[in-house]
């Protein structure tokens, strides 16, 4: 059963090898996020999400609204990853890395900073409003919100140049969009991570309402060794491990909750209370483990677990989540470094020429999508006879280019009857002879 939750929890800091974890990995993501748009690749910023020029740049690869299938193979692949990893060992991702856990504690850091450790913050919340503590709670918000702000600029960023951006923002000529993305990504960081929190997990959050479904009897979790640790109290057997009942692992939980009633739903995996416990254990010249990361079926005494690739769950996990990847990976390496959209003039159908020849008029897109410059030489097939007007070629396209040109199509009144004919576009590029991109289209006849 579930312990009640109070209505604001004050969790106490810990130390031990998984804050280690968890610090590292704040510190870790915080710097991929704040510091990515900084970073500069080929003499513009390495990630990039372009959406005027409908351009998205990672590093050396650049893509275009046609690669959707790759961001759709990203979208599944870290799904199946999540599926994959809370199989194999439970909620470390909400422990670890999700962002609420991340920027929670963030924030938590800076009233720790600001307002003392979790005793004084209770004992502050409880005292009378006074000058004194209306400073020290502006304090702490103050650079809450300062920091959610950095938060909405660094997301901005990577919409629009960092470099920009912060021009803009220092000139006070900020555009609507940039200002309202930037205010809404703020306003929210500060609001679930400064003060809905642990709310966001256990009421928010629908991956704690359905990871049970993805567990099964040999799932790492975190879980309370009741046969060593009970009874609880203070005269348990200090020698054994047993459970003292200091309270510490409740104290130390962001969420609220005791572990040692069993798995709950509101355990985010982060795995405070073993620290605790472990320090406790420590002290008391006790074998850690009285919680720890372990299986239902270890925890109960079975000997017949199954490893992980014996495990049908995983195995499916694993076959989906390679099988994607591998598709997507070799599909990447083999695209075709350029793309090209044809447009027919619909203003006017067909015209005859002065040597009496049938042409239709075509507006053709050519989209570079490479890091280095290409010429490219079109062609037309599909129709006996079938020519291009005089045009200016090659096109030679710089790298990551666009430019639409027009192109006349001629063909024989005789092999155009009335009616639309099926034709191909062919695009070669000269710098890479290996790659051909055929289009089609329609010719009309008359």
């Amino acid at each position: 059963m579930t312990q009640p939750v109070p209505i604001k929890i004050y969790p106490r800091l810990t130390r031990g090898r998984f804050n280690n974890i968890r610090v590292a990995l704040v510190i870790l993501t915080q710097l991929l996020f704040l510091g990515l748009p900084w970073l500069r690749w080929n003499e513009r910023q390495a990630v990039l999400f372009d959406l005027d020029r409908h351009q998205f740049f990672i590093f050396g690869a650049s893509f275009w609204p046609q690669d959707f299938v790759y961001l759709a193979a990203l979208l599944v692949v870290s799904a199946l990853g999540l599926f994959w990893w809370t199989t194999l060992a439970g909620r470390l991702w909400c422990g670890y890395a999700c962002p609420q856990t991340v920027y929670t504690q963030l924030m938590l850091w800076v009233e720790r900073l600001v307002l003392g450790d979790h005793k004084a913050r209770r004992k502050l919340d409880a005292a009378p409003n006074s000058a004194g503590k209306l400073t020290k709670k502006g304090l702490a918000h103050g650079l809450m919100l300062l920091f959610s702000l950095w938060t909405g600029f660094s997301l901005v960023a990577y919409f629009t140049p960092a470099s920009e951006l912060a021009g803009s923002l220092w000139q006070g000529t900020l555009g609507p969009w940039e200002s309202f993305w930037i205010l809404f990504y703020a306003a929210f960081t500060y609001l679930l991570a400064g003060q809905l929190r642990e709310k966001v997990c256990t009421h928010m959050c629908p991956y704690a309402r359905f990871q049970g479904a993805m567990f099964d009897r040999d799932t790492l979790i975190i879980s309370y060794d009741s046969q060593r640790g009970e009874p609880r109290g203070k005269q348990a057997d200090k020698s054994a491990g047993g459970c003292i009942d200091c309270g510490i692992c409740v104290q130390v939980c962001p969420t609220g909750i005791d572990i040692r009633h069993g798995l709950q739903y509101e355990c985010i995996g982060c795995a405070a209370c073993i620290d605790a416990c472990d320090q406790v254990m420590d002290q008391l010249h006790a074998p850690r483990g009285l919680i720890r990361y372990t299986s239902a079926a270890a925890l109960e005494g079975q000997t017949d677990s199954k490893p992980a690739w014996r495990r049908p769950r995983v195995l499916f996990y694993s076959g989906l989540l390679l099988g994607i990847s591998l598709l997507s990976v070799v599909s990447f390496l083999n695209r075709i470094p350029f793309k090209a959209d044809i447009l027919r003039d619909r203003a006017s159908l067909v015209r005859e020429t002065d040597d009496g020849w049938l042409e239709n008029s075509y507006s053709v897109r050519l989209i570079n999508s490479s890091e280095r410059p290409q010429r490219f030489v079109i062609s037309v097939e599909g129709l006996p006879g079938i020519r291009l007007a005089a045009s200016t070629q090659p096109v030679a396209l710089a790298a990551t280019a666009t430019e639409t040109i027009g192109l006349r199509v001629q063909v024989e009144p005789q092999y155009a009857a009335r009616g639309a004919h099926d034709i191909r576009f062919v695009i070669r590029s000269l710098d890479q002879p290996a790659h051909v991109l055929q289009e089609k289209s329609s010719f009309i006849g008359d």
